[in-house]
């Protein structure tokens, strides 16, 4: 479904833009384009857990969402530049495990997600059309790391990652758009190191970090 998202971006919002009447190309080059807002993870909770633990997993599936891309506009309406994306969550639980000795045991943790992706992005935009009304969207290709820590345990992997966005911003003057921003940011860990040994995961057992995303956005043009 991620990769159908992708293709569908790439390849139908180009047709839209150029429908519209371009003007010559402005005086700026470079855009910057924070935005700020709120994440949903979509990986599926496992099945059979109890009560607490699967609160506690609620609680690590949304949270805070950053994003910054900085990006040299190209003549027409295409960009390129470097992208951030980063995703922060906790949660505070009771979650019960079982030791060594095959009993049963649960204990209050508090665990503090942090995923965070970089890399390099391609930005499509109506920017330097005469009009209030601007949208842009970008793809970026890069490396998706995921850190987790629970205690003095702290868990770490890196894989191969992608970040699709699709904007609407309102002109405010020549240089500054703000508006909303629907994201999609994906990738998978086959394998993480947990304080220095690595744990590999089964087929039905890798860590999804595909999260969907809803912000403000705002695009600083220079």
């Amino acid at each position: 479904m991620f990769k159908k998202l992708i293709f569908a971006g790439v390849f139908v919002i180009p047709f839209l833009f150029n429908a519209q009447e371009t003007i010559p190309a402005s005086q700026s080059r470079v855009a910057i384009i924070p935005s700020l807002g709120y994440a949903w993870r979509l990986a599926k909770i496992p099945s059979g857990i109890n009560n607490d633990t699967k609160n506690y997993i609620k609680g690590l599936k949304n949270g805070m969402d950053v994003s910054i891309g900085t990006y040299y506009l190209l003549k027409g309406n295409g960009a390129i530049g470097l992208k951030y994306s980063g995703y922060f969550a906790s949660s505070d639980g009771r979650i019960a495990v079982q030791n060594q000795n095959g009993q049963i045991v649960s204990g209050l943790v508090t665990t503090k997600d942090n995923i965070s992706f970089l890399g390099a992005s391609y930005m499509f935009s109506n920017f330097k059309v005469d009009t209030l009304h601007k949208f842009y969207y970008d793809i970026s290709l890069g490396v998706i790391t995921y850190t987790t820590k629970t205690g003095n345990v702290t868990g770490k992997g890196s894989n191969l990652g992608a970040d699709i966005n699709f904007a609407y911003q309102y002109a405010f003057s020549n240089n500054i758009f703000i508006g909303p921003k629907i994201g999609l940011t994906g990738g998978t860990l086959s394998e993480m190191k947990y304080n220095g040994t690595t744990v590999n995961f089964g087929e039905e057992e890798r860590e999804g970090l595909t999260r969907l995303s809803l912000s403000a956005s705002a695009t600083f043009q220079f």
